[in-house]
């Protein structure tokens, strides 16, 4: 009896040593379970989605605990509320409504992402020291009679995503874009759907709701098609992502200081290949499970190391997000059309705050400039306005994206470098080949000059960096001086693999906000990348380079296969998925025996989490 109970208490109780998480065997027993009944539900399409909704508030609870009263209520608010507002017409009180939800679900993704980075901000601003104190978690000791932990404040897995779905719920209602959906366990449902739940794609009402009444079909492709996505899923995360993350990247970003200039840099690389292949892997994982039951999730990458300039790159990397940015923030800001209200709200707003935090005169000065010379450009240059508009706009949204990423000052200044990223290559593009040969050539002459006379790290990269991108262009200046025809492929190749190292070298500061508890998050996380900087940046010894590159082997190979693997052609892609898609159901699921048991001999014991849980 006492072995039953404990059974019953493994399964039905939350235990945070054994998540649902993709990769883990209690998963694939959940989903094996959930699929089994969903067999016989799915024709029944009003039970089905109240079943898969109960499924999925199950998953949550096992994967978060107590939390899923969070979920709960953010389930009953926006239906209600979604509701409300198909009824009203137009007026203040529906206004007031939308923003009234807007607000709360803000609100509670705030409390729970950003209290530490909020309380932070006010200390260094006005030297209020508050305490974070979770509310949330005294509650719960007072309703169940716990004990747990009240002085702390732990992110519920996946707030960011659920939080942001109901939001453009809510929006799309109010602009009667969909209409609102009636059934409360069918709303539940869309909102909680257990594959994308907690690390998305965020799935987009006008997109989902059609699906939630449509009878189930899985025809021979789909079925090859979901057993390929998780497949693939599968062998990025377990063989590429967690072998990087514990054989390498993970060691060097806790103790920089004890790698080399070039262990830095390659694991630096090696993490811009292991956040793609865990968040994508994922979303392959979810993508496949949730084709198994008859519903199709939006596509979340596109081959994003093949974009050949940075704002290509945000069309083909977390393409639902990127899109919610797109409509929710860039558009209402003004877009591509010219500035409004918030766009000089913000740029006040986050300009006042980093001259405030930096107590810095040199910032304040460099702002001042800036700003001074936007408002003579678009003064004497009229036609000028709209570029400039866009382009504080652009960042602005940027700046949005990284803040939604994390808690963390270096998550700000990894949004931040995206939207200078964008906007210089935009400018760039735009001037002609010779200015940008002399342009090009005075800024490495400085880079090279600032390291002679005051070394400083970040000088040396500046001018490794300006060196490559000079070697570029001059090239490409000789070569047109004698070419009879152009070189499309390689100078698109070039531009993917600038954009490549552009990318990745921002994310020294992604990578170093992640996976800290949120109190120190900031702090810990600007050493991490000031010690990255320092010994990436610093002379290398060149004679053991070799040595090291040597003993790196295996993570060398399984980055340039990885690689390799991303940047094959799509149409060969394509290709092999067709293959599989068309074998006979057997030979599928033989394959999928014989690549599960290859897979998992590369997992081991203290495989990570999905990065993409944090956020």
């Amino acid at each position: 009896m006492t072995d039953i109970t404990s059974l019953l208490q493994s399964i039905f109780l939350f235990d945070p040593s054994k998540p649902l998480i993709f990769t883990q065997f209690y998963f694939w027993a959940f989903f094996a379970v959930i699929f089994a009944l969903f067999t016989f539900l799915h024709s029944k399409v009003m039970l089905r989605n109240a079943f898969l909704f109960f499924a999925s508030l199950f998953f949550y609870y096992k994967t978060s605990g107590s939390y899923l009263v969070l979920l709960v209520f953010c389930v009953v608010v926006n239906f209600f509320g979604g509701r409300l507002l198909y009824k009203m017409e137009q007026s203040k009180r529906k206004i007031a409504l939308l923003v009234s939800l807007v607000v709360i679900d803000l609100l509670t993704l705030g409390y729970f992402k950003y209290a530490y980075f909020f309380l932070d901000v006010l200390h260094q601003l006005f030297g209020i020291n508050l305490k974070v104190y979770n509310f949330f978690a005294a509650a719960s000791n007072s309703i169940f009679k716990t004990q747990s932990l009240v002085d702390q404040i732990i992110l519920p897995v996946g707030i960011s995503f659920f939080t942001f779905q109901a939001i453009s719920y809510c929006v799309d209602v109010y602009k009667k874009s969909v209409p609102a959906i009636t059934n409360l366990f069918d709303f539940g449902f869309y909102l909680t759907f257990f594959p994308q739940l907690v690390a998305g794609p965020i799935i987009r009402a006008d997109k989902f709701i059609p699906q939630l009444h449509r009878k189930f079909f899985l025809s021979h492709h789909e079925f090859g098609m979901a057993m390929f996505w998780i497949l693939n899923g599968l062998a990025k995360k377990i063989i590429m992502s967690d072998f990087l993350a514990t054989q390498f990247v993970d060691r060097v970003f806790e103790t920089p200081l004890l790698f080399t200039g070039f262990e830095n840099f390659l694991a630096l690389f090696a993490y811009s290949l292991q956040v793609y292949a865990d968040f994508s892997g994922y979303t392959d994982i979810a993508t496949g499970v949730a084709l198994l039951m008859g519903f199709h999730l939006p596509q979340n990458f596109n081959s994003p190391y093949k974009a050949d300039k940075p704002a290509e790159f945000w069309h083909r990397w977390h393409m639902s997000l990127s899109r919610w940015l797109r409509d929710y923030i860039y558009i209402p800001l003004g877009g591509n059309r010219g500035s409004g209200f918030g766009t000089f709200f913000w740029t006040a707003v986050i300009s006042a705050i980093a001259i405030m935090l930096s107590g810095s005169v040199w910032v304040a000065s460099a702002l001042g400039v800036l700003y001074l010379s936007l408002g003579l450009w678009a003064y004497f240059k009229p036609d000028s306005r709209k570029t400039i508009s866009k382009h504080m706009n652009a960042m602005i949204t940027q700046l949005m994206g990284g803040l939604w990423h994390g808690a963390s000052w270096n998550f700000i200044i990894w949004g931040g470098l995206n939207g200078l990223g964008m906007i210089a290559n935009t400018q760039w593009s735009k001037q002609k080949i010779e200015v940008r040969a002399i342009l090009m050539f005075v800024i490495t002459a400085a880079a090279i000059i600032a390291c002679k006379y005051h070394f400083e790290p970040a000088f040396g990269i500046a001018a490794v960096w300006c060196g490559v991108i000079f070697f570029g262009i001059y090239a490409n200046m000789i070569y047109n001086l004698f070419a009879t025809r152009s070189l499309p492929k390689l100078r698109y190749a070039w531009n993917v693999l600038l954009t490549f190292v552009f990318i990745t070298s921002t994310r020294l500061f992604f990578r170093a906000g992640s996976n800290l508890d949120p109190a120190e998050a900031n702090e810990v996380a600007w050493e991490t990348a000031r010690n990255m900087i320092h010994q990436i940046g610093s002379p290398w010894d060149l004679s053991i380079v070799p040595q090291q590159a040597f003993a790196h082997l295996s993570i060398i190979l399984v980055f340039l296969l990885g690689m390799a693997i991303h940047w094959l052609p799509n149409h060969f892609k394509r290709w092999y998925r067709m293959v599989f898609c068309h074998l006979p159901v057997w030979a599928m699921i033989a394959f999928a025996v014989v690549a599960c048991f290859v897979i998992y001999q590369f997992s081991s014991a203290d495989s990570p989490p999905f990065i993409y849980f944090q956020f």
